[in-house]
C-alpha cells in the first residue's frame, strides 16, 4: 500500500512547526573530506590512476551531518558526541559554527583521532576512500562526560535522534541513558542503527535501518513485499515503528498496528547517495517533534532524501526544496487523476 500524498497546507503547517522544534542528536561525529581532480594516466609505481587534485572541501559527517540537516530546517539542534584533540576536531567545530550549531555538548577526547573519511574523486567517480578512525567503545571518564552532556541537552528537547556509525560513541550505557530521559519526557526517539548495537534500542519510536543492515542483523533475508511477515520483525526489534530505506526503491514503513506501506522514491536522478540516510533521520525526527504522524514524517523524509541524492557529496536540504518537490509531485498526481489514469 502506498500512502496518499500530503495536502499542501499540511506540509506548510508541519514545516513551520519544525522550525520551532528542539531536537537533540546523539552519536558518532565525523568529518567528510573530498579531494576532487583529474586523472589521465596510471602510476608507474603501481597499476592505479594518478589523480591531480583541483579542489578540496570538507563537510560535516555522521551525527554532525544529521544535526546540520536539522539546523538547515531552521530547528534548534543540540549535538552530542566526541571529537579528537586534533586538526580534524578543530575543523568540525569550525563547520558547526558555519552551520549555526552550538558545540558545547561536543566532548574533546585527547589521544583519540577524530573520525574522518577522505574521498578521492576523479571524473565524477570515487577512486578510493580513506578512513582514519578508532572505533573502540568509549568508556571511563569520557563515556561519563558524554552521558552527562546528553542528559543536559535533553532537558527541554522535543525529539531524540540516535545516529550510530559504529565508531564508538554510542556505547550501551549512553544509549540507555539518553533513551531513559526521552521516554520519561514522552518525546519521540528516532534511531539510525548499525550492526554492533542493533538490538539495544528497544522502545524506539522509529527504527530506521537500510535493507542490508536489517538482513545482516537478523541473519536472514526479509521479504519486504510480504506485509504479513513484517510485524514479526517489528516485534523482534521491540520498537514502535520500522522504516527500512531501500535506496532507489524508496522506503517501507511498518507501523505499530502492523500496517505496511511502500513509499516510492521521488529522486529524478541519483548523483551521490552519501548522507541520504542522515537526511532521512533528520527530517523524520524533526517532523515527529513538530507533531507529524509517523506516516507524514516518512513522506517528508522521503521528499528530502530525493533532493539530497541529486546533490554531490554530503549535503543538507532546505524546507523550500522539499516544498517544491511536494508541489511538483502533488500537481503530477492531480493531472493523472483528472486524466483518469489513477
Amino acid at each position: 500500500m502506498t500512502p496518499p500524498p500530503l495536502a499542501r497546507d499540511r506540509v506548510v503547517q508541519l514545516i513551520q512547526r519544525m522550525k520551532g522544534s528542539r531536537v537533540v542528536v546523539v552519536g558518532d561525529i565525523m568529518i567528510d573530506r573530498y579531494l576532487v581532480g583529474d586523472t589521465e594516466r596510471l602510476s608507474p609505481e603501481a597499476p592505479v590512476p594518478v589523480v591531480t587534485v583541483r579542489e578540496r572541501h570538507a563537510a560535516l559527517g555522521g551525527a554532525a551531518n544529521v544535526a546540520a540537516n536539522v539546523a538547515a530546517l531552521g530547528a534548534n539542534c543540540l549535538l552530542v558526541g566526541a571529537v579528537g584533540d586534533d586538526s580534524d576536531g578543530a575543523a568540525i567545530r569550525q563547520e558547526l559554527a558555519v552551520a549555526r550549531l552550538d558545540d558545547r555538548h561536543v566532548v574533546t577526547v585527547a589521544g583519540r583521532p577524530t573520525t574522518s573519511k577522505t574521498r578521492i574523486i576523479a571524473r565524477s567517480q570515487q577512486i578510493v576512500r580513506i578512513d582514519d578512525e578508532v572505533d573502540t567503545l568509549f568508556d571511563g571518564p569520557e563515556l561519563a562526560r558524554l552521558i552527562r552532556v546528553a542528559r543536559e541537552a535533553l532537558a527541554d528537547a522535543d525529539a531524540l535522534l540516535l545516529e550510530d556509525y559504529n565508531k564508538g560513541a554510542l556505547a550501551p550505557e549512553l544509549i540507555a541513558a539518553a533513551m531513559e530521559v526521552a521516554r520519561r519526557r514522552g518525546i519521540p526517539i528516532v534511531v539510525d542503527p548499525k550492526f554492533r548495537h542493533f538490538f539495544e534500542y528497544a522502545g524506539a519510536t522509529v527504527f530506521k535501518p537500510n535493507r542490508r543492515e536489517l538482513e545482516s542483523a537478523l541473519g536472514a533475508s526479509v521479504d519486504l513485499k510480504n506485509g504479513n511477515a513484517l510485524p514479526e520483525v517489528l516485534a523482534r526489534l521491540k520498537v514502535d515503528n520500522l522504516l527500512v530505506t531501500l535506496g532507489g526503491e524508496g522506503m517501507v514503513l511498518v507501523t505499530k498496528d502492523g500496517t505496511s506501506s511502500h513509499i516510492p522514491s521521488i529522486a529524478r536522478r541519483i548523483y551521490d547517495v552519501s548522507g541520504a540516510g542522515d537526511t532521512v533521520t533528520a527530517w523524520m525526527g524533526t517532523a515527529l517533534a513538530a507533531g507529524a504522524t509517523v506516516r507524514e514524517a516518512a513522506q517528508l523524509a522521503n521528499y528530502a532524501a530525493g533532493v539530497e541524492v541529486g546533490k554531490p557529496g554530503v549535503a543538507t536540504v532546505s524546507p523550500e526544496e522539499v516544498l517544491a518537490v511536494h508541489e511538483e509531485r502533488y500537481d503530477q498526481i492531480g493531472r493523472l487523476r483528472r486524466g483518469g489514469v489513477i
